[in-house]
């Protein structure tokens, strides 16, 4: 099968469960969002995903196994955009950038040229070229986010799993950061699997939202199915009414009197 495809995930973070019974399946060009409330272990299915935190049940990636996958050829597939990325001091866009050629470069070896024109070719679709050579942390909050994607993009990888991606921006770079991965998953066929606060982006972005509470999958489907207010109601304790907009559902908060 082509995609990912998890059945049957349960996982432990320091001893105590954070996804039990997980089923979950994203083919190329779709995007999926994973919404729940705060401690639903969405972070933690993305960990999994990624095969970073150790799970029981399967992971397949095209139909193999991650468990039979070298850490570098999942590098290769897999890219990651965490919540809170690691950024070293000093570092430049492009050098910064650059680390995400890692699973291509022999080890005790440098970038050779294609790395380099991968590189560029990234800075330049996202409109970065101009901040190559500036120290990644003298860039705005947009900007900045918009590198930490250049480096998951220049992994030339097929799958994207995003946490919470629109953490810290304004309105406006939230709208830029989803619409610039909306465009490039319909470009190169990626499947984007991300975690979203705001349930109205999650509505007008994701093909299909699955809502995760206490680790395990209590709805999925369409957002016009998942995002209901009676849903919405019993696994967020939000009082919320339900628009439908040009596109896709919009939640608007209803103040309780």
């Amino acid at each position: 099968m082509t995609g990912v495809t998890a059945r049957k995930v349960g996982a432990r973070y320091n001893g105590t469960p954070v996804l039990s019974d997980v089923d979950l399946s994203a083919g190329p060009g779709e995007w999926l969002v994973v919404i729940g409330p705060n401690g639903a272990g969405k972070t933690s299915l993305l960990r999994v995903l990624a095969g970073v935190l150790a799970a029981t049940g399967e992971v397949l990636l095209d139909g193999t196994h991650l468990t039979s996958m070298r850490r570098r050829d999942i590098a290769a597939r897999v890219a990651v955009v965490p919540q809170i990325p690691v950024i070293p001091d000093g570092v430049t866009v492009f050098d910064y950038v650059m680390l995400g050629r890692t699973p291509y470069i022999p080890y005790w070896r440098l970038e050779g040229p294609e790395d380099r024109r991968r590189v560029r070719d990234v800075l330049t679709r996202l409109d970065l070229e101009k901040f190559g050579s500036r120290p990644i942390a003298s860039l705005s909050g947009g900007e900045r986010q918009r590198a930490v994607l250049a480096r998951a993009l220049a992994q030339d990888a097929s799958v994207l799993l995003l946490d919470e991606p629109t953490t810290a921006l304004d309105l406006g770079h939230q709208q830029q950061v989803l619409e610039l991965v909306d465009a490039l998953r319909h470009e190169h066929g990626l499947i984007v699997i991300s975690t979203l606060h705001d349930l109205t982006f999650a509505a007008q972005f994701g093909d299909r939202v699955v809502l995760l509470v206490d680790g395990r999958v209590v709805a999925e489907g369409s957002p016009q199915a998942v995002l209901q207010a009676d849903i919405l109601a019993a696994h967020f304790g939000a009082a919320v009414e339900v628009v439908t907009g040009s596109d896709g559902p919009v939640l608007v908060p209803v103040r309780r009197r």
